[in-house]
């Protein structure tokens, strides 16, 4: 999978956060795999949803084992069959958020593997939202519960239209069969769930704990701003921790140190935001490495790693500002 490919809509508030200046055994690598990403092609109407036919799963029928998906059988439907293998227990997936999951392709006629994230071990993050992925993704998982296996077939009109994709070897008339195991679901009131951290010293910025998806408060001292990067841990959580290349979904608040006065937030636009960080300011990308998913960090910026003197226009952050973050890492994509 190309992450770098994913359409994960982007809210325009993020500019304030922008840096200056086909293999046969179904596995797949950069260079051979499409993800479900939406095509360019207008929105379909909504399909109706029924119940089959679907190919069996003959082997690894388990959550979270990569599935052998028989051959179709037949002609598949020309709506979209679902069906919930797995019932899981968690919390409803809605349309537009985020979804993270472990998912297996295939074309109908062929039973040839285009995809499957089983083999990169990592599973893939991403918005269920319109010109975000495929709408036979966006219409089959919506109420589906984290921790379900679902499968379902996606005709031409709610997968890659009449033009297929031909990066993944789909043709025009391919209906596709997906096996997607649910992991997890996140939406404008998710919060990080780690671990209470003593915050302690006075002469730096208190941050909220609360975990219920309202943004924190963040409490800026009377006192000189600090002259270097401050990343602290408010809530530690226990996932992976953050590289410098890699993308993450997050939740966030800044505040100016001089006043404590907002500046942006997701929680105002009750939207997430992913970003990589080698496209945001230093204090960011350096603040947020080496930090692990599922945590809240208060991040402390100096103008030397921040904006300096050429702060985004609009923004309203005056020349060399000191900024204060509450960063909720929600996952790494």
């Amino acid at each position: 999978m190309r992450r770098r490919s994913l359409l994960i809509a982007v809210p325009a508030g993020l500019v304030t956060l922008a840096a200056c200046g086909d293999e046969d055994s179904g596995s797949s690598n950069a260079g051979d795999s499409a993800t479900p990403e939406a095509s360019a092609t207008s929105a379909a109407p909504a399909p109706k949803i029924v119940d089959g036919p679907l190919p069996a799963i003959t082997a690894g029928t388990k959550f979270g084992e990569k599935p052998t998906v028989a051959k179709g059988s037949g002609e598949p439907s020309k709506d979209l069959a679902v069906k919930t293998v797995i019932a899981g227990g968690g919390k409803a997936v809605a349309e537009n958020d985020f979804v993270s999951a472990d998912y297996l392709g295939q074309v109908w006629q062929s039973a040839k593997v285009f995809d499957n994230s089983y083999d990169r071990k990592t599973p893939l993050i991403i918005q269920l939202s319109q010109g975000s992925i495929i709408d036979g993704w966006r219409y089959a998982l919506t109420g589906k519960k984290t921790g379900s296996r679902v499968q379902f077939s996606v005709p031409p009109t709610w997968g890659y239209g009449e033009q297929g994709n031909e990066q993944a070897g789909i043709e025009g008339d391919d209906t596709l069969v997906f096996v997607v195991d649910v992991q997890d679901a996140f939406n404008a009131k998710s919060s990080a769930k780690g671990k209470k951290v003593p915050q302690g010293d006075a002469a730096l910025p208190e941050v909220g704990t609360n975990t219920d998806g309202k943004a924190p408060s963040i409490e800026v001292p009377k006192a000189d701003a600090p002259k270097k990067l401050v990343a602290e841990y408010v809530l530690e959580g226990d996932g992976a921790e953050v590289g410098a290349q890699d993308t993450v979904l997050v939740q966030y608040k800044g505040v100016v140190w001089d006043g404590g006065k907002e500046f942006d937030s997701t929680y105002g636009r009750k939207q997430l935001t992913s970003f990589s960080l080698q496209q945001v300011v230093k204090g960011w990308a350096q603040g947020l490495t080496g930090k692990k998913v599922g945590s809240r960090v208060l991040v402390v910026i100096p103008p030397d790693l921040g904006y300096g003197d050429n702060p985004p226009q609009g923004s309203g952050i005056e020349k060399d500002s000191t900024l204060v973050f509450s960063v909720d890492i929600l996952a790494k994509m």
